[in-house]
């Protein structure tokens, strides 16, 4: 799996960035949302791990963004945030968001719930362009 984390703090991107590399996956950062878009437009991702909380474009803003790309891969946006209060998962996913995982994250399921995330995803999409 090649994921893309847009995230700007640090630790939270070590930690994810760890998880995911030791479970035999490549890891792509991006310290802030403009550039997260960016890299988007020079590689495909299989899934994207998305801040909501950045200093440049908010999480909402880059979704948007991002699933507005005339070449947009339709790559699953999960997001990944301490925002957990009401109708923060709602937003997330009208901006274009996938999925929604709240911080802390667990280190023990975090890459389960993300592949079990990108495999919902593409069954759906599957079934999408089959029916």
């Amino acid at each position: 799996m090649n994921v893309l984390i847009i995230e700007d703090n640090v630790n939270n991107l070590y930690l994810a960035q760890y998880l995911l590399e030791a479970s035999g996956h490549s890891v792509v950062s991006a310290h802030n949302g403009a550039s997260g878009i960016v890299l988007t437009q020079q590689q495909d991702f299989d899934v994207i791990l998305l801040d909501i909380q950045l200093p440049d474009i908010n999480g909402h803003e880059v979704a948007r963004r991002l699933t507005t790309l005339p070449d947009w891969s339709g790559a699953p946006i999960i997001a990944v945030t301490s925002f957990a209060l009401s109708g923060d998962r709602e937003k997330a996913l009208a901006a274009g968001c996938t999925a929604y995982l709240e911080k802390p994250i667990d280190p023990e399921q975090f890459v389960a719930q993300i592949t079990h995330i990108l495999k919902a995803h593409l069954q759906k999409e599957g079934s999408c362009r089959n029916g």
